[in-house]
C-alpha cells in the first residue's frame, strides 16, 4: 500500500467508490459522473492534503488531512483487509514527521463501528462524543498503530 497525490486520471476509481450507498452520503454533492469525480479530486486543491491510497497499482481509497483533522475512505472491495488503518497510520506518520504536527483528530459517526475500528487500529484514542460524532485523537508522542489484524 502506498500513498500518492491524486491525479485527474483517478476519476474513474473515485466514481466507482462513490457509487456505494454509504459513500454517497460522504460528499457535499452527488458524484454520479466522471466530471463530478474530477471535481472531487480538484476540490482538495488549497483545502488540505489528500492522497490516493494505492494497493497493487489500483486506487483503493483516500486519506486526507485538513488542518489537524484526518479523513479517509476505502473502496468497498478492499474493506476489511486492513487498508484503511494502514493508510491512516501512514498519513499520521507523514503529518508528524513531515508537517511537524503534534496532534491529529479524527471523527466518525457513532453508528459507524467500522470507522471506529479503523481509528483505534491506527492509534487514535477515543476522546468523547459530540452530538452523533465520536472524536478520537493521536499525539506525535503516542505509541504507533497496531496493524497486526
Amino acid at each position: 500500500m502506498t500513498l500518492r497525490a491524486w491525479r485527474a486520471g483517478d476519476a474513474p476509481a473515485v466514481l466507482r467508490a462513490f457509487q456505494a450507498a454509504d459513500m454517497a452520503r460522504q460528499t457535499p454533492w452527488p458524484i454520479v459522473t466522471l466530471k463530478d469525480a474530477q471535481g472531487w479530486i480538484a476540490s482538495w486543491e488549497g483545502v488540505g492534503e489528500a492522497f490516493a491510497v494505492v494497493l497493487d497499482g489500483l486506487v483503493a481509497g483516500n486519506v486526507a488531512l485538513t488542518g489537524i483533522e484526518v479523513s479517509y475512505w476505502t473502496a468497498p472491495e478492499v474493506r476489511g483487509q486492513g487498508v484503511a488503518p494502514a493508510a491512516v497510520n501512514a498519513l499520521a506518520r507523514w503529518a508528524f514527521e513531515e508537517r511537524g504536527l503534534l496532534r491529529l483528530e479524527l471523527g466518525h459517526r457513532t453508528d459507524n463501528h467500522a470507522s471506529c475500528t479503523v481509528a483505534l487500529k491506527a492509534g487514535f484514542r477515543p476522546e468523547g462524543v459530540d452530538d452523533d460524532v465520536e472524536r478520537h485523537a493521536r499525539l506525535a508522542t503516542d505509541p504507533g498503530a497496531d496493524l497486526r489484524s
